[in-house]
C-alpha cells in the first residue's frame, strides 16, 4: 500500500485523491523492478498518450471499458481479463488519471465495482500534471507483467453499478433518488446533449444532479476549482443538499453514458458516502425503449 496523501482536503477517503506533486514524488522515487500501476485512461488517446504523458504511466482505453451502442460497461468476465492483463489485482495500488478526468473517473467507478480496493485518482488530471511543469515521457508506457489472477470474484461491489431493471424499479419507489448529472439543457429537455442520442428529456422523479453551464457536457465545471481540481466537499455537499440528495438515502447517479455520473459518484465515495451507485445505461439506454416514461420539464409534456 503507498502512504497517505497528508495534502489533501478532510475527506474521509482523502487518499484516494492524490495531488500531483504527491505523485511526482512517486513516480521519482518508484523502484525499476516495482513500478507503480499508474494508468492513463482515454478515448481514442493512443496517440496523445505516445507523444506525451506521465513517466511510470501505461494506457487504458475506455473502448476496453464499456461498447457502443450503449456504451455501458463490458461483461464481468471481460473487465476481469482487462484487469488482469493490466497487472492489477484486487489487492494492487491503482492510481488513474486522464486528459478528461471523467473518463478516469469511469474506470475508476467500475475498478471499484469488480473489486479493486485501493483506487486513486490524481485530482485534476494531466491538466493538473502540466500545469505544475512536472516531467513527461514519450513513447509507449509501462507494459506491466499480466496477474495470474484477479483474487477475488467480479463483482465485489455489485452494488455500485445499476442495471435498467433496478432503475426503473427505483423509478417508481422512493427506496432511491435516480440523480440526473447532465446540463439544464438536457435535464429539461432542451437537448438531447449527444449527437447519437435523439430523444430529449429525462427520468421522471429524477433529482438535478447538477451542471450549469450549457455546454459543460464534459467538464463539470461546477464540480471543480478553476484549475480543475476538485471543488471543496462543502461546497458540492452545499450543490447536493439544495437539490434533496440526501447520503441517508441511496443516491444513484447517471448521466447520458456514464462518464459524469462516474466522476459524481467518485466524488460522492471520496465524501464517505456508501449506500450510492452509477446506472449504466443512462439516458441513452432509458430513451431507447418506448415503455420507459419520459418527462420534457421544456414544454411540462410526459410520455
Amino acid at each position: 500500500m503507498l502512504d497517505t496523501n497528508t495534502a489533501l482536503p478532510p475527506l474521509p477517503r482523502a487518499r484516494h485523491l492524490v495531488a500531483p506533486d504527491w505523485l511526482a514524488q512517486r513516480v521519482e522515487t518508484a523502484p525499476a523492478d516495482a513500478p507503480l500501476h499508474l494508468y492513463e485512461i482515454g478515448f481514442g488517446a493512443l496517440p496523445a498518450f505516445l507523444d506525451g504523458h506521465i513517466p511510470g504511466a501505461s494506457y487504458i482505453d475506455t473502448l476496453e471499458l464499456e461498447s457502443a451502442p450503449l456504451w455501458n460497461k463490458v461483461p464481468d468476465a471481460a473487465l476481469t481479463a482487462l484487469l488482469v492483463r493490466h497487472g492489477i489485482r484486487h489487492d494492487t495500488t491503482v492510481i488513474l488519471y486522464g486528459r478528461n478526468n471523467l473518463a478516469a473517473a469511469r474506470a475508476a467507478h467500475l475498478f471499484l465495482y469488480a473489486g479493486v480496493a485501493d483506487v486513486r485518482l490524481l485530482d485534476g488530471g494531466f491538466t493538473a500534471w502540466r500545469a505544475r511543469r512536472l516531467p513527461v515521457a514519450t513513447g509507449p508506457g509501462v507494459v506491466h507483467a499480466p496477474a495470474g489472477d484477479f483474487g477475488v470474484t467480479v463483482p465485489q461491489h455489485p452494488e455500485y453499478l445499476v442495471d435498467m431493471e433496478e432503475a426503473r424499479h427505483l423509478q417508481r419507489t422512493d427506496a432511491a433518488a435516480l440523480v440526473s448529472v447532465r446540463t439544464w439543457p438536457e435535464f429539461i429537455g432542451q437537448t438531447s446533449g449527444y449527437s447519437y442520442i435523439d430523444a430529449r428529456g429525462d427520468i421522471p422523479g429524477a433529482l438535478w444532479g447538477r451542471i450549469v453551464n450549457d455546454d459543460d457536457i464534459h467538464g463539470m465545471s461546477e464540480f471543480h476549482m478553476a484549475d480543475g481540481s476538485m471543488a471543496h466537499p462543502r461546497h458540492i455537499r452545499g450543490i447536493w443538499d439544495a437539490a434533496s440528495i440526501d447520503p441517508a438515502r441511496r443516491a444513484v447517479f447517471y448521466c447520458g453514458t456514464g462518464w459524469r455520473a462516474s466522476l459524481a459518484f467518485f466524488y460522492a465515495w471520496l465524501m464517505g458516502w456508501d449506500n450510492i451507485g452509477v446506472f449504466d445505461g443512462g439516458w441513452c439506454e432509458w430513451s431507447r425503449d418506448p415503455a420507459n416514461p419520459v418527462v420534457c420539464r421544456v414544454d411540462d409534456r410526459v410520455a
